[in-house]
Formats: C-alpha cells, sequence, structure tokens
C-alpha cells in the first residue's frame, strides 16, 4: 500500500500539470467561441483535486490511517464526478476523469482488503 500511494500521488500530481494546461487552453476557447460552457473551469477543478490527492497520498503513503484513505477517496470521487458531469465539448476531460475514477476504484480495493483483513467488513464486497 505504501508503493501505491507513492506512486499513485505521483502520477496525480503529474497529470494534474497536463491537464491545468489542457483546461487553460478549453476555456480559452470557450470563450473565443462564445459557447457559454464551462469544461475550461470544469477541467481547472479537477486538476486542482487531483493535485491536492496526489499531494496526500504522496505525504500520508506511511501513515495508513481511516482519515487520510477516506480524504483520498472523496477527493478523486469529486474529480471524476466533476469530470464526467461539465465535460461539454472538453473531451479530454473525460479520458482524465477515467484515470482519476481508475484511481479512486484501486483505493477502494486496497481499503477493502485491508478491512477484510482485519475482519472490520463481515462480508466479501
Amino acid at each position: 500500500m505504501k508503493t501505491w500511494k507513492l506512486v499513485s500521488g505521483i502520477i496525480s500530481t503529474v497529470l494534474s500539470v497536463f491537464v491545468v494546461f489542457q483546461s487553460m487552453m478549453a476555456g480559452l476557447a470557450n470563450t473565443l467561441e462564445e459557447s457559454g460552457q464551462s469544461s475550461g473551469s470544469a477541467g481547472l477543478v479537477v486538476s486542482i483535486c487531483m493535485l491536492c490527492g496526489g499531494i496526500v497520498s504522496i505525504v500520508s503513503r506511511k501513515n495508513n490511517s481511516k482519515g487520510t484513505n477516506i480524504a483520498l477517496i472523496i477527493l478523486f470521487g469529486l474529480a471524476t464526478l466533476i469530470g464526467f458531469v461539465l465535460a461539454g465539448n472538453y473531451s479530454d476531460l473525460y479520458i482524465w476523469s477515467f484515470l482519476v475514477l481508475d484511481q479512486y476504484n484501486t483505493r477502494n480495493h486496497f481499503i477493502k482488503k485491508r478491512y477484510q483483513k482485519l475482519k472490520l467488513i463481515p462480508f466479501k464486497l
């Protein structure tokens, strides 16, 4: 789990830089076209959530508490939800949201596995 938290944090942090630049260009295109869409702003929110999730993941890799895992699930879940709902004409945001969803699901898998070993989840999910 420590290794995955480090790798996940690095991936999220690096990819958030690409999402920021693409979102700025998508927002500029929305403004120039006067389309009224907010996909560029949604991309900025997704990238901020990815960056925050990456930083929390890197910092908390040695701390295996429930609080940090829940915070990461909320950050990645919020980024996924915003990305899928508000993508609009910024179709790359679907790809970034899917990658964040993959990290969200992987993190949930590790958490469920850990708590099943501790017998805190009485059934298999």
